[in-house]
């Protein structure tokens, strides 16, 4: 079953985000995964508004868990630890 890898930011440093999104892409894409919205348009309903908002689909659960602990995303990570607030969830799609 697919997932969706969702992530609400708030940047605080763009140029060391900036790195962060560079190494991130290609080690979410080697896990399979495909940016379906990426810093685009949004209305925020409720909770704690965070201006940049992605969600990613991944093949499985498994592999968007094997993406975040891979040593390529973590490497990306720690370009955005002191650049920005984030929130992220994985959660698997409802079947249609």
């Amino acid at each position: 079953m697919t997932a969706l890898w969702i992530a609400h930011v708030n940047v605080t440093d763009p140029e060391a985000y900036g790195k962060y999104a560079k190494l991130a892409g290609p080690a979410i894409a080697a896990h399979g995964g495909v940016f379906l919205a990426r810093g685009a348009r949004y209305v925020q309903l409720e909770g704690n508004d965070r201006a940049r908002n992605v969600v990613a689909r991944f093949p499985s659960l498994e592999d968007a868990v094997a993406c975040y602990r891979s040593a390529e995303y973590q490497a990306a990570l720690e370009h955005a630890k002191n650049a920005a607030e984030r929130d992220l969830v994985i959660v698997e799609e409802t079947p249609a």
